[in-house]
């Protein structure tokens, strides 16, 4: 029988902390096998992300995104996350595509923190005003309980009413906000850095989330070269995203600068209190399998 999870029902039941255990323990298992599908027509897109754990099964992530929608009042992207067997092949659940993708997003760059950041950090600042914003004031709240949340957006008016909504401080000027924060989270959609490194300070720790093309970055060459660089996965940041492929194309920065991903959770963490430390997050279908899975277990654990 195969089960369908939706947003709420399965949003009810999942904790932060365990959910970054999850691909701790996945990252410990074989290496997993990915693919990437595209298929358009015009403007439109459809998805599939795909992935295969050696003893822990397959999923196929499908999102469709239609550009035109929120003009009609419906949401721009749509999908599901389905988990097959791994013994047999059977479907055995549907996830929710946006279940999966925020505690995915989220999970991942918390995993990072919990390893790499000073654990009193006490003042986290969140970059960008948007959905995985939220997500990450859960998450790094979940970790670092006493911490306070401040919050920077390129629109002030969009921070403020951010603020307002969750209940944090917002910054005007991002350069002293950076400079004041222990933890900087930054899921931004932008193609010119927003972060400097000349403004990063001892003991910081950063995780990028926004980039995702061969043209986005959000840190410039002086930050990744003032930090000890990670990144969640080494197959899907380093030859496609623009925050690692553009400096290492120049030169600014080498690969071997980058210490260690997920595959490698010895190497993964903070080497002293006052070492700048930086991660990567790129995602990939095997952390998409991961957290679903976990999701299922959570459901059916009751």
């Amino acid at each position: 029988m195969t089960t369908i999870i939706s947003f709420d029902e399965g949003e009810q039941r999942l904790d932060w902390l365990a959910l970054t255990d999850a691909p701790a323990e996945g990252h410990r298992r074989p290496r997993a096998e990915i693919a990437d599908v595209f298929l358009y027509r015009g403007k439109d897109t459809l998805l599939n992300r795909s992935a295969w754990i050696d003893g822990l099964g397959l999923a196929v992530k499908a999102a469709t995104v239609f550009p035109g929608n929120p003009a009609e009042g419906k949401p721009m992207v749509g999908g599901a996350v389905n988990l097959f067997d791994d013994t047999d092949g059977a479907l055995v659940a549907v996830v929710d595509f946006h279940l999966v993708t925020k505690w995915k997003t989220a999970g991942d760059s918390l995993l990072a923190a919990r390893r790499l950041a000073r654990p009193d950090s006490r003042e986290i600042l969140i970059v960008g005003a948007g959905t995985v914003g939220a997500s990450l004031i859960a998450a790094y709240g979940a970790a670092f309980p006493q911490a306070r949340f401040t919050v920077w957006n390129r629109t002030p008016d969009k921070a403020r009413a951010f603020a307002e909504n969750h209940g944090i401080a917002w910054a005007e000027d991002l350069e002293e906000a950076v400079a004041g924060a222990d933890i900087i989270g930054s899921a931004t959609m932008s193609t010119d850095p927003v972060l400097k490194g000349d403004w990063l300070q001892p003991g910081q720790h950063v995780d990028l989330i926004g980039a995702y093309r061969p043209d986005m970055r959000e840190a410039d060459d002086t930050a990744l070269q003032r930090a000890t660089l990670y990144v969640d996965s080494l197959a899907t940041t380093v030859d496609h995203i623009g925050e690692l492929k553009i400096p290492l194309a120049s030169g600014a920065i080498t690969r071997d600068a980058i210490r260690a991903d997920f595959y490698d959770l010895d190497r993964f963490e903070r080497q002293s209190d006052d070492e700048i430390t930086l991660c990567k997050n790129g995602g990939g279908a095997h952390l998409d399998l991961m957290t679903a899975r976990h999701i299922l277990d959570t459901w059916r654990a009751g």
